[in-house]
Parts: structure tokens; C-alpha cells; sequence
């Protein structure tokens, strides 16, 4: 009797410690949320020689908003390993914004930028949401590449949440729905304009305008005056038209992988 009655007592006091450290059996442990950022591999602008990659801020902004909300971030590239910031985006130590200058001393981050993962390598149903930074780098080598695409694909497939800002949606173009039409068909999307890509004199640089491509793959294509932060939403799809939307892009991606919206449901500018 006393051996039944001491063996009952620790079965309460593990309960009862199991209930207060949130380790029942019928309580899951909390999964933590993970985004990929894809960047381009490419530094350099078309036959120019001038030298080009990713946009500084449209990477560091978003991936200070996803770590402090405690979301995972990984980093991957057509290529993997090193990637290149674009210079224009980059100002001496001192006089950058603040994700910047945090990014750059930051040496986990700087570890990820120098060893970035292989596109093809990576599963895109194993992250919540897929992220694509800008930067005009972007427009030759993230349509091109198979590993971008089978990833976006994978992704769109599974109803993960699919984010791009500035030329970022450059990653999306090539992707395509089981029926043969571009995921983004129907879709309210938003990217750097036609008119922004006419302001910095580089439309006739760059292989194809991003506008124009998005719109004749079937994208509702919604835009705000130049340089104005302006973000789209439509269902799983979250982008921003230029590196001042950064920021709002991602947030909208943070409250998008806490509570996904339904497949009907858009918005313009749902964060602000």
C-alpha cells in the first residue's frame, strides 16, 4: 500500500511539473518560424562592367525584423558561397542606415553572406516563407536559375508565404502553377516600376523591365508614386515596389507566418 501510495505521489509531482514547464504530453513543443532569404550571386550589370548585386538595405532591414521577432533566417544564392552588395547601397562605416551598419559588424550575418547556401540545395517546403531582396544583380541571374525556381515552385505548391521587394520579384518570374501558367497569373503584385527603372537611366541596362514582365505573365500589377514605400498582398503573395518598402514588406511577412491569410483574401499597403 505505502509502495502504491509513493509511487502515485511522483506521478502527481511529475504531472504537476510537467504541466507548469509546458511539457505535457498533449502540448507540442513550440516550433520556431523560419524564413529564407534567396539574393543573387550576380555582381555585375549586364555587358556594362558596372558593378551591381544586392540592394544592402532591402537584405539587412528584413533580416533585423525577422531575428528579433525570433524567427530563423538562412541565406541562399544561385551559386552559393560570397555574395556582392551593390555600392551604390553602401555609404562609409558610419553613415549607413542602422540595419546596415548592424549587418555589416554583425559577424553571424557576415558569416551567412560569405557562405550562402545553394539554391538548388534547399527544400522550399521547409521554410514558413521564402524573401527576396533586391538589387538590380538580381534581373540576370534569379530567372535563369533552376534552383530558384524549384524552390519558389515547391513553396507556392505548399502554400508557404512568397515575398519579394524592389527587383526581388525577379526570383518569381519563371515559376509556374501544375497547369503551365505563372504563379503570379491573377495575382495583385507590385515590384520596381517601369518609371523608377526609367529614373536611375537603367532601362535600357537591364534585360527586361520588371513591370512589363510581371504584367504580360497575367500579375495585376499596382503601384505608388516613385520611391514611395508601397506593399501589395494577395493571399500567400507579399511584395514591395522599391529598397523605402523593404521594411513594410517584412513585417507584412512576419504577420503573414503567424496568421496566413486565405487564399481570397488581399490588401494594399496591409501594414503600415
Amino acid at each position: 500500500m505505502l509502495k502504491k501510495l509513493v509511487i502515485f505521489g511522483i506521478l502527481i509531482i511529475t504531472s504537476i511539473h510537467a504541466f507548469a514547464t509546458g511539457l505535457e504530453l498533449n502540448t507540442p513543443y513550440p516550433v520556431k518560424k523560419r524564413v529564407l532569404m534567396i539574393v543573387t550571386s550576380n555582381s555585375k550589370m549586364g555587358d556594362t562592367g558596372k558593378a551591381t548585386g544586392i540592394w544592402a538595405e532591402e537584405l539587412a532591414t528584413p533580416y533585423y525584423i525577422f531575428m528579433d521577432a525570433g524567427i530563423e533566417v538562412e541565406i541562399a544564392s544561385p551559386k552559393g558561397g560570397r555574395v556582392s552588395f551593390d555600392p551604390a547601397s553602401l555609404k562609409p562605416t558610419g553613415q549607413n542606415e542602422a540595419s546596415i551598419e548592424r549587418f555589416m559588424s554583425d559577424p553571424v550575418a557576415q558569416q551567412k553572406v560569405t557562405h550562402t547556401l545553394v539554391a538548388a540545395s534547399i527544400d522550399g517546403t521547409g521554410f514558413d516563407a521564402l524573401f527576396f531582396p533586391g538589387g538590380h544583380g538580381g534581373m540576370w541571374d534569379l530567372p535563369g536559375d533552376a534552383g530558384v525556381t524549384n524552390a519558389v515552385e515547391a513553396a507556392f505548391a505548399a502554400n508557404k508565404v512568397i515575398a519579394a521587394v524592389c527587383h526581388g520579384p525577379a526570383g518569381l518570374v519563371t515559376a509556374k502553377r501544375p497547369d503551365g501558367k505563372s504563379i503570379l497569373f491573377g495575382k495583385q503584385v507590385n515590384g520596381f516600376t517601369n518609371d523608377e527603372e526609367t529614373e536611375v537611366k537603367l532601362s535600357d541596362v537591364v534585360p527586361f523591365k520588371l513591370e512589363t514582365r510581371l504584367r504580360e505573365l497575367g500579375g495585376k500589377f499596382e503601384k505608388a508614386p516613385n520611391w514611395q514605400a508601397f506593399v501589395v498582398r494577395d493571399g500567400q503573395f507579399i511584395t514591395g515596389q522599391n529598397p523605402n518598402s523593404a521594411a513594410l514588406v517584412a513585417k507584412n511577412v512576419v504577420s503573414a507566418i503567424k496568421r496566413p491569410q486565405t487564399s481570397n483574401e488581399n490588401s494594399s499597403n496591409p501594414l503600415k
